[in-house]
């Protein structure tokens, strides 16, 4: 029987975190029963809230998971914050860079050392105005299709009361009601052994952010009948990210506007 790894740092974290998550939160976990008890596998999720990867983290370790996240590696860049991730085995994502295979190469090793590897794999907070998840990266499919582990769809709601997204307004208390559904398996047998190509990563992707939905839809209401998408739909802050930097840039021509000298002098 396979145990999974788990760092003295990670332990020590889990230690403080665990009850932090008890104190700022009155958890649901329903589907425990679909995470393997032993060997590799992905558990992908929804993603609204910068508080996610806690509640996630919560739900996966309170069931014999140890996850191990894919974070941007900036934050490895971070005193004290990013020396912890280092430690507790977290894996870094170089995003635009040369090394941004690195992160998959990483997440395929651990897997097959049997872990569990955590994706978000919208790659970033949604930008659905109804806060369903968007349309997928490929990546998490590519790694799928590559170590046949099983993919568990694992939906959360109730991250974003603690802290709503694009915000630092954190709200720990009262306590937040916080739901988090497992499912089963997203069935990807069919496409193991072809040419993972892009109809193929697409098709993959797909199945598994169809089937986040379905979990997420136990929990609230009707899912959409597709995706967000922002190359389809437009970035909803896109308006509000262009208000900013004109605003930004008009403050910083004030600034360097020169002062007007006495005509009398």
């Amino acid at each position: 029987m396979h145990v999974r790894k788990q760092s003295a740092v990670y332990r020590f974290l889990a230690g403080l975190l665990r009850p932090a998550m008890r104190a700022t939160t009155r958890h649901t976990w329903r589907g425990a029963e679909h995470l393997p008890p032993t060997g590799g596998f992905i558990a992908v999720g929804n993603h609204v809230s910068n508080f996610d990867p806690l509640t996630f983290a919560h739900f996966l370790y309170d069931n014999g998971a140890v996850p191990k996240f894919l974070v941007k590696s900036s934050l490895f860049d971070v005193p004290v914050l990013g020396t912890l991730l280092g430690r507790a085995d977290q894996i870094p994502v170089y995003r635009g860079t040369a090394r941004a295979a690195d992160a998959l190469v990483a997440a395929e090793a651990a897997l097959r050392q049997g872990e569990c590897v955590a994706i978000f794999p919208e790659g970033t907070l949604t930008r659905d105005p109804a806060m369903w998840p968007m349309t997928g990266k490929t990546g998490v499919a590519r790694l799928a299709l590559s170590t046949r582990v099983p993919v568990i769809p694992i939906a959360q709601w109730g991250a974003h009361l603690v802290l709503p997204p694009y915000t630092a307004r954190f709200r720990p208390l009262p306590r937040k009601p916080v739901t988090v559904v497992a499912g089963p398996p997203v069935p990807l047998d069919d496409l193991y052994g072809r040419v993972p190509d892009q109809a193929i990563l697409q098709e993959a992707t797909a199945r598994i952010m169809a089937a986040i939905r379905a979990q997420l839809a136990e929990i609230r209401d009707q899912a959409p009948s597709r995706p967000y998408d922002i190359r389809r739909d437009g970035d909803p802050r896109a308006a509000d990210t262009a208000a900013r930097a004109a605003k930004a840039a008009r403050s910083a021509a004030g600034r360097r506007r020169p002062r007007p000298t006495g005509a009398g002098r």
